[in-house]
């Protein structure tokens, strides 16, 4: 509790006790009122990931994956789901399509270690990788706000059909959402292809390098701004 609430609650105390006994107590504060709030912060959130039964995800995961990266990081990258791999080691994007998007991160100077955060749009494997389904989004989205609202990433990167509709707040396919910037609570938004979609048909490597390009640029501009 604020020192002004602290001060303001003591100054009602004592004006009830003057109008009633002639006198000030020395009444202490009730133990509520001395309570902190424990301020929010990305080890909090996995802890409540790791407890979670929102959803019926959590009954077939083996391990919760809350996201991983930097604070302040110049990209956060959002998918839809853990996979069989990342369920297995708790991180996300450790696969092979993972290892894909390191390499396209890579090529425009972006690292989950220097200056990334990689995080899905659920937190638990769906069975068999299959979609989330919209009351599983609905349940997990939360954390992800509120780890975009502490992390303050200066753009994000949606790939993915779910993904880019839940973030970009448009009901269409990614074919159709891509090329074009959105914004989610104020920090813009680039949508592109899953890279496990682009392993399966290499004509997607065009227009995601078209995407990454367009991302680098506009990131660009952000920080000369700044």
């Amino acid at each position: 509790m604020g020192n002004i609430e602290s001060e303001l609650y003591k100054l009602i105390d004592n004006t009830q006790d003057y109008i009633q006994y002639g006198m000030i107590s020395d009444r202490k504060l009730p133990e509520m009122m001395l309570k902190k709030e424990v301020p929010d912060s990305l080890e909090k959130i996995a802890g409540e990931v790791a407890q979670c039964s929102r959803c019926r995800l959590c009954e077939k995961r083996k391990n919760v994956v809350p996201g991983i990266g930097v604070l302040n990081p110049d990209v956060l990258v959002v998918g839809e789901g853990p996979g069989g791999d990342e369920d297995i080691q708790g991180l996300p994007f450790v696969g092979r399509a993972g290892q894909y998007l390191d390499k396209w991160l890579d090529a425009i100077g972006l690292s989950r270690h220097t200056n990334c955060f990689i995080g899905n749009v659920v937190k638990c494997r769906p069975p068999m990788n299959r979609d989330p389904q919209p009351d599983e989004i609905a349940s997990c989205l939360p954390y992800l706000e509120r780890q975009i609202a502490i992390i303050k990433p200066k753009f994000i990167l949606t790939v993915g059909r779910i993904s880019s509709a839940v973030l970009a707040g448009q009901e269409a396919g990614i074919g159709r959402l891509r090329g074009r910037t959105y914004s989610f609570r104020g920090i813009p938004l680039i949508p592109t292809y899953h890279p496990s979609a682009v392993l399966r048909d290499p004509s997607l490597r065009k227009p995601v390098w078209d995407d990454l390009r367009r991302l680098k640029a506009e990131l660009e501009e952000i920080k000369n701004v700044h």
